[in-house]
């Protein structure tokens, strides 16, 4: 006879399937693993489309998603994000945004990254949905999956899933674009200190609800990426070096703290990418990785297409699109073309240690002895 955690899987499977819900099947749950997603843009799949904030914040309109998706769906690229090529890899659907109306089945997964959010409440305050309340959303899930699953199935789940970060990117610039004193009022390491404190303070909470297997994606070189080198005193072309140097001591005090916790935390295990290696790879050899153009744009306005005016939304119309998106490497003025992301999304699922380590997310998904 089946026993009772069973009966509710295959009734919320069966259902899933009644309303075009789109689900891997749960029945071989002993190795079904599913992806938690919290972050920013680079992990955004249209949460900010959901909630009260500004045009910049969103990206929910042409030419947004003219690859894939053939329409805009709030990611912040022509097509697909990193986050949408793990799932592929893990063989998982596409997780939708957390905040999507009519979205209350998690057996794969949620995805609760915010466009502009950052490991701080202060940061893009009001705008955003801030990693302490994208944990919130977390533990509402985690409590659904218990109602559903029972304690012991949805212990299960929590225990194999995968959860995965970006987060860092907006509070490593906010210092230099934000006038909020806050941002002035901290030594850079005492800032670095107080970003990461609260990225740990979140990933314990997740711990203590089951959450053993964590993927880290690491801060991209923000003060060569367009959007930040346009704004640049002096308007030279050189990337801003003194964003890069806040970005690299968030890297470093972030790889310190990941060893720490796997040392303090019993199973604890980790993956973290050097995306601030893999971009600026990219931007400075593009043709090595089958780009034309590493350092532009394809639709923004200004220098390196580095405005923030993709779309004609933002305040300012006027905007240049390139005609094939995947010869950049940035899509528009802050983030990557779906070409990159694939590159991005390999790395992370199968890199080797000189650029993922201890362990690439494809040995994380595998590990289901949990």
């Amino acid at each position: 006879m089946a026993s009772s955690s069973s009966f509710h899987l295959c009734v919320l499977f069966v259902y899933a399937i009644l309303v075009n819900v789109p689900t891997t099947c749960y029945g071989d749950h002993d190795h079904h693993v599913a992806l938690f997603v919290f972050g920013d843009s680079f992990f955004d799949p249209g949460n900010n489309n959901y909630i009260n904030t500004t045009a910049s914040a969103r990206a929910n309109f042409w030419p947004y998603g003219e690859t894939f998706f053939k329409y805009p769906t709030g990611r912040f690229s022509d097509g697909r994000l990193i986050t949408d090529f793990i799932a592929e890899y893990a063989k998982l659907p596409l997780i939708p945004p957390y905040k999507q109306p009519g979205n209350h089945h998690f057996i794969n997964g949620a995805n609760f990254a915010s466009a502009g959010a950052g490991a701080l409440v202060e940061t893009n305050q009001g705008l955003v949905i801030d990693l302490k309340t994208q944990l919130r959303y977390f533990k509402h899930v985690e409590s659904l999956l218990r109602q559903q699953l029972g304690d012991k199935e949805a212990k299960k789940l929590l225990s194999r899933a995968v959860y995965l970060f970006s987060i860092g990117s907006n509070d490593c610039v906010s210092p230099f674009l934000s006038n909020s004193s806050f941002f002035q009022s901290y030594s850079r390491e005492e800032y670095v200190e107080m970003v990461n404190g609260n990225l740990t303070a979140v990933i314990k909470e997740i711990y203590k609800k089951g959450g053993r297997k964590f993927g880290f994606l690491n801060v991209p070189p923000w003060g060569c990426i367009p959007t930040v080198r346009v704004l640049k005193p002096g308007n030279s072309s050189e990337c801003w070096e003194d964003v890069n140097a806040l970005v690299k001591l968030h890297n470093y005090a972030l790889s310190q703290v990941l060893q720490e916790l796997e040392s303090q935390h019993k199973g604890f295990i980790y993956s973290i990418s050097d995306f601030y290696t893999s971009v600026r790879e990219r931007m400075d050899n593009p043709s090595r990785y089958g780009f034309k153009e590493g350092k532009s744009a394809c639709c923004g306005g200004g220098p390196y297409r580095g405005m923030n005016s993709c779309g004609g939304k933002r305040g300012v119309k006027e905007y240049q699109l390139c005609h094939n998106p995947s010869e950049y490497l940035f899509f528009d003025s802050g983030h990557p073309s779906e070409m990159a992301n694939q590159q991005f999304a390999k790395l992370m699922w199968s890199g080797t240690p000189n650029i993922t380590w201890p362990y690439n997310l494809k040995a994380l998904f595998e590990l289901t002895q949990f």
